[in-house]
């Protein structure tokens, strides 16, 4: 039970620095990263106990997987969390029983900060969240768990029948489709499709 919870406790932490902004991390208020979590001082620069507590290897994890989701418009606050919860759960299947707590919590500390950025629904596409058979154009670049482009901005991908979410979270829908040139199944969130 305590494995659970500490592993409970640094999934909440991982969520929580990817969903805070650059700007308010303790690396940029020290001078280590800037606005847009580039690099400005390295690793092995950093001399005070302030510092590199600030930047540890976590932080430039986190903030690398930051900078890639704001490259392929997964920037908002919701939309990293939502990618991140996708992840997390889809790794370890046990984090479901404490989902509504983790998302709970998130959307506290992101109204407490002010943060919180509600996105829409693409209303032409979905029929009570469920989407419906045929063929989606992509709205932006899609990358899975390890970092790599499973479809581009504009490819076309399909379900071959009306299906209903894998997963909600935070009120953003996760479906697996299929990439209508490679035949191969991934995840993407509702909210990165069209009709084509």
């Amino acid at each position: 039970m305590a494995s659970r919870s500490v592993d409970l406790l640094i999934a909440y932490r991982i969520i929580k620095l990817l969903v805070t902004p650059f700007n308010k991390q303790e690396a940029y208020k020290t001078g280590i990263i800037d606005e847009k979590g580039k690099v400005l001082k390295k690793m092995k620069d950093l001399t005070t106990e302030k510092e590199r507590s600030s930047y540890t290897m976590l932080h430039r994890f986190i903030f690398n997987l930051k900078r890639i989701l704001q490259k392929f418009g997964l920037g908002s606050k919701v939309g990293s969390f939502a990618v991140a919860m996708g992840l997390l759960l889809k790794e370890d299947k046990s984090f479901q029983q404490h989902q509504s707590l983790i998302e709970s919590t998130l959307v506290k500390y992101l109204k407490e900060n002010k943060d919180f950025d509600m996105p829409t629904i693409n209303e032409e596409v979905f029929k009570q969240d469920i989407l419906p058979e045929g063929n989606y154009k992509v709205n932006y670049d899609v990358i899975d768990e390890v970092g790599n482009i499973v479809a581009n901005k504009n490819d076309i991908v399909v379900t071959e029948k009306s299906i209903k979410p894998l997963n909600t979270i935070l009120g953003i829908d996760l479906y697996e489709v299929i990439h209508s040139q490679t035949g191969k199944y991934f995840t993407i969130n509702g909210d990165n499709l069209t009709n084509a």
